[in-house]
């Protein structure tokens, strides 16, 4: 992971003095599949002939040029793997980088400690940060060329702690670029109902789940859908981590007062066919967006609950009228993320009958067949695995159960009757498909539906 800081060519990150500004990416170049405008080139847009050049004149300092081959060497390998994440964390005598892949932090290896904090100063300047300010939280962006003619995107996090700053690194270029349903990992008969909700004149469709489930995901999938040049899409979100041409896209500023619910309102001003909303926290974002979907709109929004029933409750919980929910609700779905098994070297695993009732899986399915569990290899890092997959749970909203959102019904009502309809699923049952199936392990999928 470390090799020698000597002879080693240099990149995008390690510019050779005065190059910096050309290793960055001028304002007119883009990603295919993103908006040019997302990015401010690094050191080009907006900086003097003075800052340009006080970017690469640190070069100089003793620790810097080894700094920089090992802020080349993370990102390369960060590349390589796929990571989402970067994590460079202080400790009281050292520091540790890790790189989070498909959900799970993997630690990289022990860098020299004294690198640490000209390493911390490179990234900052890179993010344009004030590389003089420790005491608060910061937050930038950055663009570097990994390859020729390839650029990765990271947002940037700083965050002061008792054995100094501690750095996250989010890899926008770890997002997928393939936005469609095909992708979620939705089955022929959940993809057909969510694909007849979200393409309605009007409505709310919720996507729920824990942080980090790819919620936003299926969001960006169901806009990339309905993306074209006859439909006015607009989302608000907090932040916007990928750029889609062809939406209009707002990050919430909560200092300057633009909010969910702030956002939402002058949308409605805007002619749209199609908002979305990153979250639904509160019981203003939550009234406008009942109240949108009511009045002609194709409502998207996102839920913390733990399945998809669960999301009624939880919205007439914020203050949302029954009668406006029952009325604007289309669809809700729930999702987890697991890990699928790498098919280079994943075994047979030896679960007994006993544990595979205990999962869940029906006696007439086990017979002489056992799950795969993950072993290791070369192609997946020693892992096991090698991405993810989402597991769902899809549940429409028919007549008869918006009588139950009038009526206030409980979760536990709203689930028997969801899956009482024949076309709803648990969580667990989607996750022990994948298991049946040879994608994931018992292990991943029992980790996910926890709670189910």
């Amino acid at each position: 992971m470390f090799p020698s800081s000597r002879g080693a060519p240099p990149t995008s990150a390690e510019a050779p003095r005065g190059d910096l500004a050309a290793a960055t990416v001028p304002p007119s170049r883009s990603i295919p599949g993103r908006d040019p405008r997302a990015f401010p080139a690094v050191a080009t847009a907006g900086t003097t002939t003075s800052q340009r050049t006080a970017l690469s004149d640190d070069a100089d300092d003793t620790d810097s040029a080894p700094a920089v081959r090992l802020l080349t060497d993370t990102l390369r390998e960060a590349a390589t793997r796929n990571a989402s994440d970067i994590h460079v964390e202080p400790a009281e005598h050292g520091w540790r980088i890790r790189l989070r892949i498909d959900g799970v932090l993997h630690e990289t290896g022990k860098p020299p400690a004294h690198l640490r904090d000209a390493f911390i100063s490179r990234v900052k300047v890179l993010a344009r940060m004030d590389i003089a300010e420790r005491r608060i939280p910061q937050d930038g962006r950055l663009r570097l060329a990994a390859t020729k003619g390839a650029f990765e995107d990271y947002r940037v996090n700083s965050l002061p702690t008792l054995f100094g700053e501690k750095l996250v690194l989010r890899r926008l270029e770890a997002l997928p670029t393939d936005l469609t349903l095909d992708s979620l990992g939705l089955d022929a008969q959940q993809r057909d109902i969510v694909d007849a909700a979200i393409r309605a004149p009007h409505g709310l469709v919720l996507v729920t789940g824990p942080t980090g489930s790819g919620k936003t995901l299926s969001l960006y999938c169901f806009l990339q859908m309905l993306n074209v040049a006859s439909r006015n899409l607009c989302s608000v979100e907090d932040p916007a981590e990928i750029q889609l041409a062809g939406i209009n896209q707002v990050g919430v500023r909560e200092k300057a007062g633009l909010t969910f619910a702030i956002a939402l309102r002058a949308f409605l001003r805007q002619d749209p066919d199609v908002i979305m909303v990153g979250e639904i926290r509160d019981e203003e974002t939550a009234d406008v967006a009942v109240k949108a979907a009511q009045t002609g709109h194709l409502v998207l929004s996102t839920l913390h609950t733990n399945d998809a029933p669960a999301a009624i409750a939880r919205l007439i919980d914020i203050g949302v009228e029954p009668y406006n929910l029952a009325a604007a609700l289309r669809l809700v779905t729930a999702q987890r993320l697991v890990r699928r098994l790498c098919v280079s070297c994943r075994v047979p695993a030896k679960e007994s009958g006993a544990a595979l009732l205990a999962a869940g899986f029906a006696r007439e399915h086990l017979g002489d067949w056992h799950p795969y569990t993950a072993a290791g290899c070369a192609a997946c890092h020693g892992i096991g695995y090698r991405g993810r997959i989402g597991i769902h749970q899809v549940m429409p909203v028919p007549e008869s159960m918006r009588d139950l959102i009038v009526t206030r019904a409980g979760t536990q009502a709203i689930s028997a009757h969801a899956q009482n309809d024949g076309r709803v699923t648990t969580l667990r049952d989607a996750a022990l498909a994948r298991v049946r199936d040879g994608t994931t392990s018992l292990a991943e999928a029992l980790a996910a539906t926890e709670t189910q």
